[in-house]
C-alpha cells in the first residue's frame, strides 16, 4: 500500500476567473486584466500546487492604498464578489505560502465597466455695448456623466444631429481645463432656432453590453437660473422644545427649480421634515441649533442659496469667585477693606443675558459703595461683578446673582453666596495615611484631598508626574468634595497625582495644592500562558516559565504541578525572571498538564504546559498526477497521497485509521492501514480508495496511531470530475468541465485565445453554418473548448491551448535510455466551408519553441465530432500544444473536447478520413 521517497515543494500559483467577465486580456504579459460589467458577480480562483498544502491569502490594492477586504473568502482559494461596485475595482493579488521557498504571488487586475446617466448644466453669458443698443447673449450647454472607460458624448437637436461645421451658430469644443471627452455645446447670440430640445447621448460604445444613455434639455426663452426667498427672520431665536418651521419659496427659474435643505451639523436632525420647501424641526434641542440653508438648482446656471441661523436659548453653569482686596497681599477678607465678588453663566444667545443682584433676599441697586458692573463680554463673557468699596460688619450676609434671558421661557439660575466673618481662603490636605496609597489592579481607589475654608472651592485633579490624561480622558478632572474616585485602576495609572483649588465657587486667590501617589499592585505576567509540547517516551522535556512584569517584582515565589500535583516549589533568585522545570525521560505517568504558578501579594500568573506523546497530523497531498481511475462502470478510485508533519517529534507512528463518509451522510467506515518501518519527513504515502460511487464525494479522514494512541486528524474531500475511461492509474483525460480547463492556458504569444462553451449557453447570435450543437457526448450542457473565427479574427490568425506539464518517468537511475511511449487522444468538430488548420504539437522542456506538429488536419470535415490519436515519445518533461488557425472567413470555429493522454502506444488508431 505504501511507496516511500521525499516529496517537499515549494508554491505555485495561477488565477482562472469565472463569473460574469466581459473580457480577459494579456496586457504585457505580466498583467492580466479582467473586465466587468458594475452589478454582476466576480469569481477568480487561486489554482495551487505545492507541499504541504499551502495557505491562500487574497489581498487586494486600490491606488497606493493596500486594504485587505473584510471579506469571508480572503482565505478561501475562490474569490467571490457578488453585485460588484465601480470602489471595488483594483488589483487582486493571489499569494501562497507554505513554508518552503518564497511565497508564489500571481495578481489580476480587475476593471470594473459602468455609465451614468449624463447630467446637462447651462450657463450663459450676456454682453452689452450700450453705444449699438443691443446685448448678445450667448449659452453654454454642458453635458457630463460618470463611467468607465472614457465616455463620447454626442449632440442632438430634435433629430438633427450637430456636429463641428454643421451650423455656423453652433460650436462644439471640449475645454482646456477638463480631462476625458466632455463636450459642451455653445450657442453664440441666440436664434429663434435655436430654442429646441436638446439630447446628449452619452457611450461607452456598448462595452460589456452598457447601452447607451440619453438626457434632453429643454431650451426655451424662458430658461433661468433658480431664485429663491426665505420667508422666516435671520436669526431665528427659539426656546427648546418649540416647534420651528423655515419656509422657502421659489421666485423664479426655469426649469422649475428642485428645491432641498441643508445644515451646518453635516446632517439634518432625524426627527425633520422636509415637504416642499417646509423644513419643520419638532420639539428642538440645543445640539439642532446652526445654520440652516435653503438651496434650490435646475442645472442652469449657480443654484441658489439663502440661509438662516437657528439661535436656541439656553442658560447652563452658574458658578462665582470672590476676589479679596487686590491692593493688600493678603487672601483674607478684612473690614474697611475692598471685596468683589464675581458671578457667570453660560447664555444664548448672550445680548440677551441680564443680571439682577440680591442681598438676603432684597435687591440690591449700584450705589457708590455697592458697585454693580457687568464684565467686558470679550474678555469675560457672560459675567457679573459686585464691588463692595469698604466692607463693613453691616455687609455680612447672603448675595445672590441672579441670571435671567430677556425672552424669558428658560428657568432662572440663581447664586448664592455669604459673605461673613467665617469667609476665608482655602486650605488643602492630604489626610495621614493616604499617600502613597496602594491599591490592586483592578480596585476601586479613592485619592483624596481635606479642603477647608468657606466656601469649599471645586478642586481639579491631575497628573503631576507627566504630561498624560486622567482616567476618564480629559487633562484635568473636577471634584466637589476633594474626591477622586477611579473604578478598575490599571497599573498605567501608577504615578503621582495633584489637587489644586479652582477660583470656582471659592477665592480668586493663588491655588493651593497638594500631591497624592498612587502604587498600583499586579499580578505577574509571564509567558509562555500556553504551549504544547510533544514528546517521544524516553526522551526529555524541559519546561521554562518566564516572568514579564510584575509589581511588588522583589518577593516572587513559584509552584509547579502536574495536575494539581505539586511537583516543585522555591523563590526566585535575585536578577533571575524565569523557573524551569526538567522531565529526564519522559514515561506515560509524564503526560498530562504541567502549570508554573509565579506569585507575589497581587496575585499569580500561570504558564502552562501540555506535555503530550500525540503525532502531528498528516498534510494531504493536492498534486498527484492523474489521481482518478476507474475499472467498473458505477465505481471509481482515487489514489490518495500524503506526508507526515513532524515524524520525528514523537514516538513512531504504527499505524493510520482512515476514515471515509460519503458527503452529506453521517455514518463513517473506518479501517486501519499499518505502517512498516520508521516514517521519514517528507515522504509520500500512498493509499488507493476503490468502490467508490459515481460521481458521489466522499470526507475522508486520515489519523495517526503512536504507542500515545491516536494523534491530531487531517479531512480531505475527494471529488469525482469528468467521464473516465481508463483502467489505470496513468492517464490524463479532460472534458472541460471545469472553469479550470484541467491547468490547460492559453499561450500569451498567439493571436487569440480558445473560448470555453456549451450550446446552451451560446449567445443565439452565433454564426450559422459552423461549430457543434453539444459537446462530444451530443449533450447541450457538456463543455468544449472552441476558436471563434467571426471579426475581428484574420486568415491566419493562431489560438494555442497548452496542456500542463507531464513528467517522464525514468524506468533506471541512470535516464531515459529508450523513450517512452504515450498516446495522445482527443475529438475535434471541423464544420464550415472557411475551416483552416488544427494541429497538435509537442514542446519538451528546455526548448523554447515545438516542434512541427505531431499532427495536424485542415479543411471542412463536416458537422460531427472525430475522433484523433497519435503515438508521442517525448525525452523529458512535456507539455501538448493545440493549435487552431483561421481559415479565410467566417464560417470556420474549430472545436475540440475528451482530450486524452496513456501510457503506451496508440493500440486501436481511428480511420483517418
Amino acid at each position: 500500500l505504501f511507496i516511500l521517497y521525499a516529496f517537499l515543494t515549494p508554491p505555485t500559483v495561477r488565477i482562472v476567473h469565472s463569473g460574469h467577465a466581459c473580457n480577459v486580456e494579456e496586457e504585457r504579459h505580466t498583467e492580466r486584466v479582467y473586465t466587468i460589467r458594475e452589478g454582476e458577480t466576480l469569481e477568480l480562483t487561486c489554482l495551487v500546487t505545492g507541499h504541504p498544502r499551502p495557505q491562500i491569502r487574497w489581498t487586494k490594492t486600490a491606488g497606493s492604498v493596500s486594504d485587505r477586504f473584510q471579506d469571508s473568502s480572503v482565505f478561501n482559494e475562490t474569490l467571490h464578489i457578488a453585485k460588484i461596485q465601480r470602489t471595488q475595482g483594483g488589483r487582486y493579488y493571489c499569494k501562497a505560502e507554505n513554508g518552503l521557498g518564497s511565497p508564489a504571488i500571481k495578481s489580476i487586475r480587475v476593471d470594473v465597466y459602468y455609465l451614468d446617466d449624463p447630467v446637462v448644466t447651462v450657463h450663459q453669458s450676456i454682453g452689452e455695448a450700450k453705444e449699438q443698443f443691443y446685448y448678445e447673449r450667448t449659452v453654454f450647454l454642458r453635458c457630463v456623466a460618470n463611467s468607465n472607460p472614457p465616455v463620447r458624448y454626442s449632440w442632438h437637436r430634435g433629430r438633427e444631429v450637430l456636429s463641428q461645421g454643421s451650423d455656423k451658430g453652433v460650436e462644439i469644443y471640449e475645454p482646456f481645463f477638463t480631462q476625458g471627452e466632455t463636450k459642451i455645446l455653445k450657442l453664440k447670440n441666440l436664434r429663434p432656432q435655436d430654442y429646441a430640445n436638446y439630447s446628449c447621448i452619452a457611450s461607452v460604445r456598448n462595452v460589456c453590453g452598457i447601452p447607451d444613455r440619453r438626457v434632453v434639455f429643454r431650451l426655451t426663452n424662458k430658461t433661468a437660473s433658480p431664485s429663491i426667498k426665505l420667508l422666516v427672520e435671520d436669526p431665528i431665536v427659539v426656546n427648546p422644545g418649540q416647534t420651528v418651521s423655515l419656509v422657502c419659496i421659489t421666485t423664479g427659474g426655469e426649469p422649475t427649480p428642485m428645491l432641498n435643505w441643508v445644515s451646518s451639523n453635516d446632517s439634518l436632525p432625524q426627527r425633520s421634515v422636509v415637504k416642499g420647501g417646509t423644513l419643520t424641526l419638532p420639539a428642538i434641542t440645543s445640539d439642532e441649533a446652526g445654520v440652516y440653508s435653503c438651496v434650490a438648482s435646475n442645472n442652469v446656471g449657480n443654484p441658489a442659496k439663502k440661509s438662516t441661523t437657528i439661535v436656541v436659548r439656553a442658560l447652563k453653569k452658574g458658578r462665582f469667585w470672590i476676589t479679596p482686596d487686590p491692593y493688600h497681599n493678603d487672601d483674607n477678607i478684612q473690614i474697611g477693606r475692598e471685596v468683589k465678588i464675581s458671578c457667570q453663566v453660560e447664555a444664548t444667545p448672550p445680548e440677551e443675558l441680564t443680571f439682577s443682584w440680591l442681598k438676603n433676599g432684597r435687591a440690591l441697586r449700584s450705589s457708590e459703595r455697592m458697585v454693580i458692573t457687568q464684565t467686558d463680554p470679550d474678555i469675560s463673557p457672560g459675567t457679573t461683578n459686585l464691588d463692595i468699596i469698604d466692607l463693613k460688619f453691616t455687609d455680612f450676609g447672603t448675595y445672590t446673582c441672579v441670571a435671567a434671558l430677556k425672552g424669558g421661557g428658560i428657568p432662572e439660575i440663581s447664586i448664592d453666596v455669604n459673605i461673613s466673618s467665617t469667609t476665608v481662603p482655602p486650605n488643602l490636605t492630604v489626610p495621614r495615611g493616604k499617600s502613597p496609597l496602594v491599591a490592586r489592579e483592578g480596585e476601586t481607589v479613592e485619592l483624596e484631598c481635606l479642603v477647608s475654608g468657606k466656601p469649599k472651592p471645586i478642586i481639579l485633579w491631575s497628573r503631576a508626574d507627566k504630561e498624560a490624561p486622567m482616567p476618564d480622558g480629559s487633562m484635568q478632572m473636577e471634584s466637589y468634595d476633594g474626591v477622586l474616585r477611579i473604578v478598575n485602576v490599571s497599573r498605567e495609572m501608577t504615578g503621582s497625582y495633584r489637587c489644586q483649588t479652582s477660583q470656582y465657587n471659592g477665592f480668586n486667590v493663588k491655588p493651593r495644592e497638594a500631591l497624592v501617589e498612587l502604587i498600583v499592585q499586579y499580578p505577574p505576567t509571564v509567558e509562555p500562558v500556553y504551549m504544547e509540547m510533544r514528546q517521544g517516551l524516553g526522551r526529555p522535556v524541559v519546561m521554562t516559565c518566564r516572568v514579564l512584569r510584575a509589581h511588588p517584582s522583589r518577593v516572587l515565589r513559584f509552584e509547579w504541578l502536574l495536575s494539581n500535583r505539586l511537583l516543585h516549589a522555591g523563590a526566585f533568585a535575585d536578577q533571575r525572571d524565569e523557573t524551569e522545570y526538567t522531565i529526564r525521560s519522559l514515561n506515560r505517568d509524564g503526560w498530562g498538564e504541567y502549570t508554573c504558578n509565579v506569585i507575589n501579594e497581587a496575585g499569580a500568573g500561570k504558564c502552562t504546559f501540555q506535555v503530550t506523546g500525540k503525532a502531528y497530523p498528516p498534510e494531504f497531498y493536492y498534486d498527484t498526477y492523474s489521481p482518478l481511475w476507474q475499472n467498473r462502470p458505477r465505481v471509481y478510485g482515487f489514489k490518495l497521497q500524503w506526508t507526515q508533519m513532524n515524524p520525528n517529534a514523537v514516538d513512531n507512528i504504527v499505524a493510520y485509521r482512515l476514515g471515509i463518509r460519503q458527503t452529506g451522510l453521517q455514518r463513517w467506515w473506518e479501517q486501519e492501514i499499518p505502517v512498516e518501518g520508521v516514517i521519514n519527513k517528507g515522504e509520500l504515502i500512498t493509499h488507493n480508495l476503490t468502490e467508490l460511487i459515481k460521481p458521489e464525494s466522499y470526507e475522508v479522514r486520515l489519523t495517526p496511531i503512536t504507542r500515545f494512541g491516536e494523534g491530531d486528524s487531517t479531512i480531505r474531500i475527494v471529488s469525482y470530475s469528468g467521464d473516465i475511461s481508463s483502467h489505470s492509474p496513468g492517464e490524463f483525460h479532460c472534458s472541460f468541465e471545469e472553469d479550470a480547463i484541467c491547468m490547460f492556458t492559453q499561450d500569451k504569444n498567439d493571436d487569440f485565445d480558445w473560448t470555453r462553451h456549451s450550446a446552451a449557453t451560446r449567445d443565439t447570435k452565433y454564426t450559422p453554418n459552423t461549430g457543434p450543437s453539444g459537446d462530444r457526448s451530443g449533450s447541450k450542457q457538456g463543455f468544449y473548448m472552441y476558436i471563434e473565427t467571426s471579426r475581428p479574427r484574420k486568415e491566419g490568425d493562431q489560438a494555442r491551448l497548452v496542456s500542463p506539464f507531464f513528467n517522464v518517468a525514468p524506468k533506471n537511475p541512470y535516464g531515459i535510455t529508450n523513450p517512452p511511449a504515450y498516446c495522445l487522444g482527443f475529438f475535434y468538430h471541423m464544420y464550415g466551408k472557411h475551416i483552416g488548420t488544427l494541429n497538435a504539437l509537442l514542446k519538451q522542456k528546455g526548448q523554447t519553441t515545438s516542434e512541427g506538429p505531431v499532427w495536424s488536419l485542415s479543411g471542412n470535415q463536416g458537422d460531427r465530432w472525430k475522433q484523433a490519436k497519435v503515438s508521442i515519445h517525448p525525452t523529458a518533461s512535456f507539455q501538448v500544444v493545440l493549435e487552431g488557425i483561421r481559415g479565410p472567413g467566417i464560417e470556420g470555429d474549430i472545436a475540440i473536447d475528451d482530450v486524452t493522454l496513456e501510457e503506451g502506444e496508440c493500440r486501436d488508431p481511428p480511420p483517418s478520413e
